[in-house]
């Protein structure tokens, strides 16, 4: 039929799945492990099955591109003060109640043929990153495992030409993907959501152990993580929460930055306040007491919070401005006042 043709041109076969006998494919791109049936999608509503065949239906569709600080991710320890390429395609394998972007990570049905966004090469975001003098590619705004394909072949291509790789993730990417992208992948910073299963399955559609997993495989890996846990007053805030938290970012590596930010109500969550700065000093503080060396309150500039402290001689290393740097006295990633290394990529 011409109409299939069409979609076979149009479309790319996807990675990391299986065909079983009934007409189905079996995804292993994340932790949801997708059996699909014919002319059916995954969960995140961009990876269909025809003909027990799996495709990929985002790739090369770009639906947002950015120059961004590398400090917007959150990324405090990795290459400050540089600016990262910032691409996105729709689809989302998470269902979050507080989305900040689900105009793109919920997108909606839409037909295979009239996918959002505009085509782009991998060959077109690396050198677009290359003469925005960019120093990496972020794979952001929705969780970048659903365009895996895509955000793999810009990833090769981006080493080739001396730029470095940042995922920001749910964190529930599969073992088989992260065997794929560890190698290619420089940083990440992964949103620890909550430390309950409850959380995950109520307000994400998604279960905690994976995430939890993948946050001790990747940093193992050799990929630098950094973790964001975005604060729902109510919800999410509880003391014990934090501490456990804490404690477990501590027992994989206590100089694992913690990223604690604001929650404005959004989305299918607005009967919830904002998150106060005393709500975000307050975790800030748990985290340190339990062991944390760097502990960051985000989405409130100025209050000092955002700035880099020894954790020796307590000196300021970098002194942050929400996402702008105002000064920064690290000396090849050590204390210039004591010379303690300090945990990141800073060259």
């Amino acid at each position: 039929m011409p109409m299939q043709e069409t979609f076979y041109e149009s479309i790319k076969e996807a990675r990391l799945y299986k065909k079983e006998t009934d007409g189905r494919v079996s995804c292993f791109l994340c932790h949801h492990f997708c059996s699909i049936a014919d002319k059916h999608r995954g969960i995140c509503g961009v990876r269909e099955n025809r003909d027990t065949t799996l495709y990929s239906l985002v790739y090369g569709q770009v639906v947002a591109k950015n120059i961004d600080p590398i400090e917007k991710k959150p990324l405090f320890h990795f290459l400050p003060e540089s600016r990262t390429y910032s691409i996105a395609t729709v689809g989302c394998n998470f269902s979050c109640r507080h989305c900040q972007n689900a105009s793109i990570s919920q997108p909606g049905s839409f037909s295979a043929q009239n996918v959002p966004g505009t085509t782009k090469t991998p060959e077109c975001i690396v050198e677009s990153a290359i003469t925005a003098k960019c120093e990496s590619i972020s794979y952001t705004y929705v969780e970048p495992t659903i365009f895996f394909e895509f955000a793999y072949d810009c990833m090769v291509l981006a080493k080739k030409n001396n730029l470095r790789n940042v995922f920001v993730s749910n964190g529930y990417m599969s073992r088989d993907a992260i065997d794929v992208l560890a190698p290619l992948l420089d940083a990440i910073n992964i949103d620890l959501k909550s430390f309950r299963n409850d959380f995950y399955q109520s307000v994400c559609g998604a279960k905690l152990q994976p995430v939890l997993d993948n946050i001790a495989r990747l940093h193992a890996a050799g990929v630098w993580v950094e973790v964001t846990t975005l604060l729902i007053p109510g919800v999410n805030d509880g003391e014990d929460e934090l501490r456990k938290i804490a404690d477990f970012l501590v027992s994989i590596d206590p100089a694992i930055p913690w990223h604690v930010t604001g929650f404005h109500p959004t989305y299918k969550m607005t009967n919830r306040p904002p998150t106060t700065i005393e709500a975000l000093e307050h975790a800030r503080e748990v985290g340190l007491k339990q062991g944390l060396q760097f502990v960051y309150a985000g989405n409130r500039p100025g209050s000092g919070a955002e700035n880099t402290i020894c954790p020796s001689c307590k000196c300021t290393l970098i002194d942050r401005h929400g996402f702008a740097v105002q000064k920064n006295s690290m000396d090849n990633g050590k204390c210039s006042i004591c010379t303690l290394p300090i945990a990141g990529l800073w060259e």
